[in-house]
């Protein structure tokens, strides 16, 4: 018997008497009957490995695959398919199912919700949970996180503007030491101005300015930028209106910081003598707004957690929405009544160049010219739209108004008097507050603009957007630099007033990226005393 290896396995050949042909027959039946066996042995050897193989690969698809006989998941890894691109399928399906699925979900196996990516992968170990449930509990954790950081920025506006309404301690201080030096000092109690200005006060050639302020820095601002600026100062008649507890002070403070031949003339409103039916209109006038204003603080008050971006709604929270100095523009014509056009500034601006020519302007039979249009072409306002100001769903509102309309600015503006009392705004203005009151408070927001807005309707003419360019004193403004640098006036119409504390933050001059200019503005203040200066401002 001889022994011959090949190719096909191992072939037994053994001599025989038959000859050549019995040896061949032996010859393939010996190979036969050994394939069999090998095929035996082959398969002895892979059914164990297979099983084995089967039986893992079942275990894994009970973690990998929601469903791994219906998607085929098992048979593409039996097969040798990709786990990277099985994973990211049977991951996308998931994160589509809990897409689809609407709200959060419930999963089985646990009854909290991770809090943190620590504990997801803690809980998707214990549980050993599929990608189903690692999909909804990331959701749930994603959104609940979600929830948190909106809330709290919600939280930190409102704080700042909180914030933004406090009276400053030097502020409060100024105050009280203008008014005890209005008690021991005869100097702050003279009469002013001076008898030989007297008549200047109601004489229509001169330039009347109004400020309405019960703040003796903003207006000390208001009346040194306009001065510094102007081409003929000697032309300007300041009309300062403040309320009875500042008036001691601020008549302290002009009296003992005099400047030649200009005319400040300050005025409390406890020395007016008004007729009673003014004085009772202005009483339901400011009863009005408190109901507005209190009506508007409880619906926000309820609805704290869920702040929507709607920051404006933060205005409740200003006292000027209710105050007194503030809503008193409205009565322009009564406080003046021998003045026929003034110019009114606000007094939380800055003048930056000559505003004598607004007096020579031609309103075109309008009673208020203001900032209509903005810089920034038709896309955008120079302050807010109506929809920011008015409620829509109110049919009133939305029958009469276009919610995309820009609303003109306050606080730059020049009034024809005249003209105000013969098209009786004032009655108008009203009528929109008892209109209000009767509606539930649900006309508009709190603030001095929107009733103001109502009644100046199609009495407005338009001025060029320079003028005046608001909106400085915003966490984020977005201003042009160019025209920070050149507008006549800037307005702090934000809640970030120049003497507060929030309002040095650099935050408040970047305009589009860039630093302003106006972040070097900075007041200066000596202590109070005969060698006093006025508040100025001044660049570095």
């Amino acid at each position: 018997m001889k022994l011959y290896i090949s190719a096909t396995g191992i072939t037994r050949l053994a001599a025989s008497r038959g000859g050549a042909g019995g040896v061949f027959r032996r010859m393939k039946s010996s190979k036969r009957r050994l394939s069999h066996r090998t095929i035996r042995l082959l398969a002895g050897l892979l059914l164990p490995f297979l099983f084995v193989r089967s039986a893992l690969l079942l275990l894994e698809s009970a973690a990998l695959c929601s469903s791994p006989i219906a998607s085929g998941c098992l048979t593409w890894r039996f097969f040798g398919g990709s786990d990277a691109a099985l994973l990211r399928e049977e991951l996308m399906r998931a994160l589509l199912e809990a897409t689809d699925g609407g709200g959060v979900g419930t999963v089985d196996g646990s009854n909290s919700e991770p809090v943190s990516f620590k504990d997801l992968v803690k809980d998707m170990s214990l549980n050993r949970q599929d990608l189903k449930a690692f999909a909804f509990k990331t959701k749930s954790m994603i959104a609940k996180m979600e929830h948190i950081v909106k809330t709290a920025q919600w939280h930190e506006s409102m704080y700042w503007h909180l914030a933004a309404h406090s009276v400053p301690k030097g502020l409060h201080c100024l105050s009280l030491e203008m008014a005890e030096e209005y008690a021991v000092n005869a100097a702050a109690r003279s009469r002013f101005p001076l008898p030989q200005y007297i008549l200047r006060l109601t004489d229509p050639s001169f330039h009347h300015v109004v400020l309405l302020t019960d703040n003796i820095l903003a207006a000390s601002v208001v009346i040194s930028s306009t001065l510094k600026t102007s081409s003929n100062p000697d032309k300007l008649v300041f009309h300062v209106v403040t309320d009875k507890k500042t008036y001691t002070s601020m008549h302290a403070w002009f009296s003992v910081n005099t400047v030649d031949s200009v005319v400040v003339e300050v005025k409390g409103l406890h020395q007016y003598d008004w007729p009673h039916e003014v004085n009772v209109a202005v009483k339901e006038m400011l009863e009005i707004h408190h109901q507005i204003g209190n009506h508007n603080f409880r619906s926000l008050k309820e609805n704290l957690e869920y702040g929507n971006g709607n920051h404006h709604k933060l205005d409740v929270f200003s006292p000027s929405s209710i105050s007194l100095l503030n809503h008193l523009r409205i009565y322009l014509p009564e406080l003046f009544p021998d003045l026929n056009k003034v110019v009114f500034l606000d007094h939380d601006v800055v003048v930056q160049r000559d505003i004598s020519s607004l007096w020579d302007l031609n309103l075109n039979q309008k009673a208020v010219a203001a900032v209509v249009d903005s810089w920034c072409g038709t896309d955008c306002c120079p302050g807010r739209k109506y929809n920011d100001y008015f409620n829509f769903t109110n049919p009133i509102i939305s029958s009469l108004l276009d919610k995309n309309r820009c609303g003109w600015l306050y606080g730059v503006n020049v009034f024809d008097l005249q003209r105000w009392r013969n098209s009786n705004i004032t009655a108008v203005y009203h009528q929109w507050l008892k209109l209000s009151l009767n509606s539930g408070f649900e006309l508009w927001h709190p603030g001095v603009l929107p009733p103001a807005l109502l009644a100046f309707e199609n009495h407005v003419h338009a001025i060029d957007p320079s003028w005046h360019i608001a909106g400085l004193g915003h966490r984020y403004p977005r201003l042009d630099e160019h025209m920070l640098e050149t507008a006549a006036v800037v307005h702090f119409s934000g809640p970030a007033k120049p003497w507060l504390e929030i309002g040095s933050s650099e935050e408040l001059f970047e305009a589009e990226g860039r630093r302003s200019s106006l972040q070097s503005l900075f007041r200066h203040c000596s202590s109070v005393g005969n060698n006093t200066h006025i508040c100025i401002y001044r660049r570095r």
